[in-house]
């Protein structure tokens, strides 16, 4: 079974435990969301489905995440001044970067990162939970217009 299909299944499975037709409208969505490397929005991945399935309207998709995000199979990142972004669960974990510029969400992971972040919650007397790192970022040299 290949990576996607795995994906796909969890993805239809999380639907149907949560008592979800999957009609082919849905079926199409759960293969984009399945084959997604990148982040995208509700609006892309309807434009996505409907490519392979016409029909499927933004509030099926909207219900739709809006469930797998319940069912914990999908994440819901709300970047600041975007709408919201997707991704599957089964990534490693990793921190975002946001270029400002352009909009494209780089995934990234740094070891000395996750291990600063441990040492200030243990010196604070915290264990770390769960976290997230969004870096808002502008390439090197690019003009900034707030100057």
């Amino acid at each position: 079974m290949t990576r996607i299909d795995h994906r796909t299944k969890k993805l239809t499975t999380a639907l149907r435990s949560a008592g979800v037709r999957i009609t082919r409208q849905r079926a199409a969505l759960l293969t984009i969301l399945a084959e997604a490397d990148d982040h995208p929005e509700a609006v892309e991945l309807q434009r996505r489905a409907e490519e392979a399935v016409p029909g499927i309207s933004l509030s099926t998709v909207y219900r739709t995440l809006t469930e797998l995000e319940a069912q914990g199979v999908i994440l819901r990142h709300q970047f600041e001044g975007t709408p919201a972004r997707f991704e599957h669960t089964e990534t490693q974990h990793h921190d975002h970067m946001i270029d400002v510029e352009t909009g494209e969400v780089i995934e990234f992971a740094n070891d000395r990162i996750e291990q600063l972040q441990a040492e200030i919650a243990e010196a604070m007397g915290y264990d770390i939970v769960h976290h997230r790192l969004e870096l808002y970022v502008r390439k090197k040299g690019a003009a900034n217009p707030d100057e």
